[in-house]
């Protein structure tokens, strides 16, 4: 009965423990820029696949991040491209043939052909008028041969999620 009762009881901890405490550390996927106090970053734009490949859409995520920001590969790759495109620094990295991520306007310090790892350092932000992001941003972009894919899709759900609300203590002054 007692034995019964225990694991009844381990039982039920574990249904309620965490969901992160099962989660890989970080594993092969990253976010390329961080977010505010170590959170996920904020997604100032998100894809927008166009109706058509000629048409208009956004063709990939832009995530906040200041200028100087460290910029890291989001999954391991090779480094296909890293320089200057329409005036803006460019990194691409091959994941496998045919698909691709792209971080842009980025400094580089990597070369082509490099190999990288997830959460490996691939350039800064680089500052610069003419961006469409205000404050500054990356443009995160996923290319699969001719077709322009979400690149959010690359990070598993747990990444994905924002971590839970945390309320402060209420203060309250004297009168």
């Amino acid at each position: 009965m007692r034995r019964r009762l225990l694991l009844v009881l381990v039982a039920v901890l574990l249904a309620w423990a965490p969901a992160a405490a099962a989660e890989p550390p970080g594993g092969d996927r990253a976010w390329p820029v961080p977010g505010a106090h170590g959170a996920r970053p904020l997604v100032l734009r998100a894809w927008v696949p166009p109706p058509q490949r000629w048409a208009a859409g956004h063709r990939g995520v832009d995530l906040a991040a200041a200028p100087g920001t460290p910029v890291r590969a989001a999954t391991p790759g090779r480094v296909s491209y890293a320089g200057e495109v329409a005036g803006r620094g460019v990194v691409a990295v091959e994941l496998t043939p045919g698909l691709r991520t792209t971080y842009e306007p980025v400094r580089a310090v990597v070369r082509e052909g490099e190999p990288v790892r997830a959460g490996q350092v691939i350039g800064f932000v680089a500052p610069g008028p003419g961006w469409h992001c205000g404050a500054g941003c990356v443009h995160w972009g996923l290319r699969d041969g001719q077709e322009y894919r979400d690149p959010l899709s690359l990070l598993p759900p747990w990444l994905l999620r924002r971590p839970p609300s945390r309320l402060l203590p209420l203060v309250v002054s004297a009168p």
